[in-house]
C-alpha cells in the first residue's frame, strides 16, 4: 500500500467552536421590517402544522395539540429577526444559539420539510431568491483546489469527533437495514453499513480478482471490504486526514497488500479498472462538474465492466428551484455541496458518458433510522466530543444537522439510491 500526496495550496484551518469562529451568530441582526414579515410568515405557514409553537407568554401557535411535536421560541425577537435575515440560514442559526428549542427536533422538522415547498406563497419564494437570499460563494466553487478545502472544511474537523457517533465500519453514509430489523439490537448500525457495503459491491459487481477504484475513500470501510472479497482495491481521496485513519485501519484489517490509498482528486484518476464504486460523493461535486464527473467514471471502468454509485436525491422540481441557493447546510456543514435528481444524474449520464443505470434500489428510509442512530450515539457520548474541544453551539448545530436531514428523509424530501452503471462492452 502507498500513499501518493498531491500539493494543495494552504487551506483554511477549520474553525472550532472554542474560538469563537461562529460567523453570523455574534450579533443578532437589526432588520425590523425584515422581522416583521418574517414573524407573519412563519405564524402562518405553522397555523395549519400538526406542531405546537410556544412563545415565551404562553401563547400558543399550530394545529397540533398537547402531544405534538413542540417547538419552545425563547427569544421572539432574535428569533425573527435571524428568520428574515435569511430563512434558509437563519432558522438553524436560531437553534445554534438557542433562540428556539424542541425537546425532539427531528419530529418537530419533519412536518416543516414534509410542507417545504408551502410554507411561503410561491410569489415570496421568488422574490426573496432573487432580492434576499445569499446565493453560494465563488471560493466554495468546486475547482480542484476549492473542492480540497470544502472537503477539509467538514471531513477533518477530527478523526476521533466521527469515531464517536459512527459505528466500528466508520461509514458516514447511509446503512442499509434488514426487513423488521430492531433499533435496539446490539451492532444492528454496524451490521446494516456492512449490509450497505455489500449492496453497493454487489452493484458494482466486485468478485475475486478485479482491480477495482474507488472514489471517495471515507475511512477505508468499503475498500476493506472489497479486499477481503479478494479484489486489489485503489481508493482516492482528498482528506489527509481521512487518508491517515483509513491505511491504519487497512493494516489492522490485514489487507494492506491489497489496497492503495492515493491522495488524488477523482479528476486527476488514470487508469482502467474492473470497476468503480463512489458512494455519497457526488453531493460534493457540484453541478457545474457533474458532467466531468460521469465522463470520468466512463473513462476509468474498462468495457463491460459496473460502477455502483450511492447517491442522495431530491426531487427534480425542487433541484430546478434550488439549485442555486445557499443554505444552513452549505454555510455550516457541506459548502459547495449539490444534491442531484435521479432525472439529473440520468441525463447527465446520456450526455456525458456511455455508463446506463442498469439496476437500482432506494434506501431513503433507511437513511432516516441511520441519521436517527447517529444522532442518539452523539448525544449519549456528548461528554467525549465536549474532551476533544467542541462546544456547546457545536453541540446544537450537529444536532440540528442531523435532525434536520432525518426530516427531509423521513418524508420523502430526500431520499437516497444504489446505481449499477453498466458500460456496453
Amino acid at each position: 500500500m502507498t500513499t501518493e500526496p498531491v500539493q494543495r495550496p494552504a487551506v483554511r484551518a477549520v474553525p472550532r467552536p472554542n474560538e469563537g469562529v461562529w460567523p453570523g451568530l455574534a450579533e443578532v441582526p437589526r432588520v425590523p421590517l425584515r422581522a416583521r414579515v418574517a414573524e407573519s410568515l412563519f405564524r402562518r405557514a405553522v397555523r395549519d402544522l400538526p406542531v405546537m409553537v410556544v412563545f415565551p407568554d404562553g401563547q400558543t401557535l399550530g394545529a397540533g395539540g398537547p402531544d405534538a411535536p413542540r417547538m419552545d421560541i425563547v427569544r421572539p425577537d432574535a428569533f425573527f429577526a435571524r428568520l428574515g435575515t435569511s430563512s434558509k440560514i437563519g432558522f438553524g442559526e436560531s437553534y445554534m444559539v438557542g433562540d428556539w428549542t424542541s425537546p425532539h427536533p427531528a419530529d418537530l422538522l419533519t412536518p416543516f420539510a414534509a410542507k417545504l415547498s408551502q410554507l411561503i406563497p410561491p410569489a415570496l419564494q421568488r422574490l426573496a431568491r432573487r432580492w434576499v437570499e445569499a446565493r453560494q460563494p465563488d471560493d466554495e466553487e468546486n475547482t480542484v483546489e476549492g473542492a480540497a478545502e470544502n472537503i477539509h472544511r467538514h471531513y477533518d474537523l477530527s478523526n476521533d469527533l466521527f469515531s464517536i457517533f459512527l459505528d466500528e465500519t466508520m461509514s458516514y453514509s447511509a446503512a442499509w437495514f434488514p426487513p423488521d430489523a430492531d433499533d435496539r439490537a446490539p451492532g444492528l448500525l454496524a451490521d446494516a453499513q456492512r449490509r450497505k457495503i455489500d449492496g453497493i459491491l454487489d452493484m458494482a459487481g466486485v468478485t475475486d480478482g478485479m482491480h477495482v477504484l474507488e472514489i471517495g475513500t471515507g475511512w477505508g470501510g468499503l475498500a476493506i471490504r472489497a479486499a477481503q472479497r479478494g479484489a486489489r482495491v485503489t481508493t482516492l481521496t482528498i482528506s489527509a486526514e481521512q487518508a491517515a485513519l483509513a491505511e491504519q485501519r487497512i493494516t489492522e484489517a490485514g489487507v494492506a497488500d491489497r489496497v492503495q490509498v492515493l491522495l488524488r482528486d477523482y479528476r486527476e484518476a488514470q487508469g482502467s479498472y474492473d470497476a468503480v464504486v463512489s458512494v455519497e460523493m457526488i453531493e460534493a461535486v457540484g453541478e457545474r462538474y457533474w458532467p466531468t464527473y460521469f465522463a470520468t467514471l466512463d473513462r476509468l471502468v474498462k468495457p463491460g465492466g459496473r460502477v455502483g454509485l450511492q447517491s442522495i436525491t431530491m426531487p427534480h422540481d425542487r433541484l430546478m428551484v434550488s439549485r442555486s441557493d445557499y443554505t444552513w447546510i452549505h454555510k455550516y456543514v457541506f459548502p459547495g455541496g449539490l444534491i442531484p435528481s435521479v432525472e439529473a444524474i440520468e441525463a447527465n449520464l446520456a450526455e456525458h458518458s456511455s455508463l446506463r443505470i442498469a439496476q437500482r434500489r432506494t434506501l431513503g428510509q433507511d437513511y432516516a433510522r441511520t441519521l436517527a442512530h447517529w444522532n442518539t450515539n452523539f448525544q449519549a457520548r456528548w461528554a467525549e466530543v465536549a474532551a476533544l474541544g467542541f462546544d456547546a453551539t457545536f453541540r446544537r448545530m450537529w444536532e440540528f444537522y442531523l435532525a434536520y436531514c432525518e426530516a427531509g428523509f423521513r418524508v420523502g424530501y430526500l431520499d437516497v439510491f444504489q446505481f449499477s452503471l453498466q458500460r456496453p462492452a
